[in-house]
C-alpha cells in the first residue's frame, strides 16, 4: 500500500527574483539563524498549475480559480442571443452561488464574487446549463437549491483535487488539499542583492543632459533551493470520486510541473528558466517526513549543489535508521549531475505508486 508519495526538489535558480515580497524585492527568510531566499508554496502551485506539464496530462480536468464566473455566464448568454437585462438578472443570481457579490463592482457593471471562487469544470458547465434553461422559460431554483445542484464536494477537477479549496459560506463544499507544499528555501546563506539600472530616452538629442530618462532599483538574488512536497494518495482519490487513473495522472504531472515549473515574477528581466537537478520520489505507509532539516545548518563549499545533495542524502539515510531501522521506503531518484535517472522514470514511479494504493 502505498498512502503518501513525497517529493523533494533542489533547483538552481540563476540570478532572478521570480517570486517578490511587498517591496518588489525577493522573499526572504532567516532559517538556522541564517539569511536564506525563499519562494512561496503559493507561488510555486500557481507556476505548477500553468505549466505545460500540467495543462497537457490534465487539460478537461482543470478548474478555474475566478471573481467572475458571473461575468462568464452573461457573456454565453447574450453571446446565444438571451436579452441583456434577462442575461445579467440569471448570471447574479447563479454567481451568488460561489460566494458573495461585490457590491462595488456591481455599481460599475460588473458581476464579480469578493473573494476567488476555485470552480471545477463540472460546477461551471452545470452553472451556464442551469442559466440556459432559466433564460428559456423554466424556473430558476432558489439560492439554497441552485448550491445542491451546483456545487460539487468532489468531481474531475485535478487541481482542486490536489491544492483544495474553501467557500467561507459552504463549508459542505470545501475540499480539503490532497497535496502539501512547502515553502522552498536556499540550503545555503544567501542575501538580496540590488541592481542599479537605467533607461535611455531614444528621442533624447545630444545637446540636452547626458543622464538617462530613467533610473530605478530592483532586488535579485541565486541559490540552490529545496522544496518538499506530500500527497495524501487516498485523499487525492476521494476528491476525485474515486478516479484511481485520474489521480495517478495528476500526481505524475504534479511530480514534472514542480521539477520544471517556475514562478514568472521579473522573468523577461532575468529568463530564471530552471529545472530542478536532483528529484527524490518516495512511496508508502509511513508517517510523512520533511528533509528541510538538511539544511539548518546552511551548506557551503565551492559546490552547493553536490553539497545539498550530499546533506539530503546524509539526513535520510540517518532519519531512516533512527526510525525504520534502515529500512527505505521504495524511491526513485533523478540526479542530473551524477546522470542518474530521468523525469520521465520518476513520473512514471509516481503514477504506479497510487495505482497500487
Amino acid at each position: 500500500m502505498n498512502r503518501f508519495i513525497q517529493l523533494h526538489y533542489l533547483t538552481i535558480y540563476p540570478l532572478s527574483n521570480p517570486n517578490r515580497d511587498e517591496q518588489g524585492r525577493p522573499k526572504s527568510a532567516t532559517y538556522g539563524g541564517q539569511p536564506r531566499l525563499r519562494i512561496s508554496s503559493q507561488a510555486l502551485k500557481r507556476a505548477a498549475r500553468l505549466s505545460d506539464a500540467m495543462q497537457d496530462a490534465l487539460a478537461g480536468h482543470l478548474g478555474e480559480r475566478t471573481q467572475r464566473i458571473g461575468e462568464e455566464i452573461r457573456k454565453t448568454l447574450k453571446e446565444e442571443g438571451v436579452d441583456g437585462q434577462q442575461a445579467e438578472e440569471l448570471a447574479t443570481a447563479i454567481a451568488d452561488v460561489f460566494g458573495k457579490l461585490d457590491e462595488k463592482a456591481a455599481k460599475k457593471g460588473q458581476i464579480r464574487t469578493k473573494q476567488l471562487a476555485f470552480i471545477s469544470p463540472d460546477e461551471r458547465a452545470c452553472a451556464i446549463d442551469l442559466a440556459r434553461k432559466a433564460a428559456a422559460g423554466e424556473p430558476l431554483p432558489d439560492n439554497a437549491e441552485l448550491k445542491k445542484r451546483i456545487l460539487r464536494p468532489a468531481d474531475g477537477a485535478a487541481d482542486v483535487a490536489m491544492f483544495g479549496r474553501m467557500l467561507a459560506g459552504d463549508p459542505d463544499f470545501n475540499r480539503e488539499a490532497a497535496v502539501q507544499v512547502s515553502h522552498a528555501l536556499t540550503t545555503h546563506r544567501a542575501v538580496v542583492e540590488d541592481d542599479f539600472y537605467t533607461a535611455v530616452d531614444d528621442l533624447k538629442t545630444p545637446s540636452e543632459d547626458a543622464g538617462a530618462g530613467f533610473v530605478g532599483e530592483a532586488g535579485f538574488g541565486s541559490g540552490v533551493f529545496y522544496t518538499y512536497a506530500c500527497v495524501d494518495v487516498n485523499l487525492l482519490r476521494e476528491n476525485l470520486e474515486g478516479d484511481t487513473d485520474l489521480a495517478a495522472r495528476a500526481a505524475g504531472a504534479l511530480a514534472a510541473a514542480l521539477a520544471t515549473a517556475t514562478p514568472s515574477g521579473k522573468r523577461n528581466a532575468f529568463a530564471h528558466q530552471t529545472c530542478a537537478s536532483y528529484l527524490r520520489a518516495e512511496a508508502g505507509e509511513r508517517q510523512p517526513r520533511s528533509l528541510a532539516g538538511a539544511f539548518f545548518t546552511p551548506v557551503a563549499g565551492k559546490d552547493l549543489l553536490q553539497a545539498s545533495i550530499n546533506a539530503l542524502q546524509d539526513t535520510e539515510r540517518q532519519m531512516t535508521k533512527a526510525y525504520f531501522n534502515g529500512q527505505s521506503e521504495k524511491s526513485a531518484i533523478m540526479n542530473v549531475p551524477a546522470e542518474q535517472g530521468s523525469l520521465d522514470a520518476i513520473r512514471e514511479f509516481v503514477e504506479a505508486a497510487v495505482r497500487d494504493a
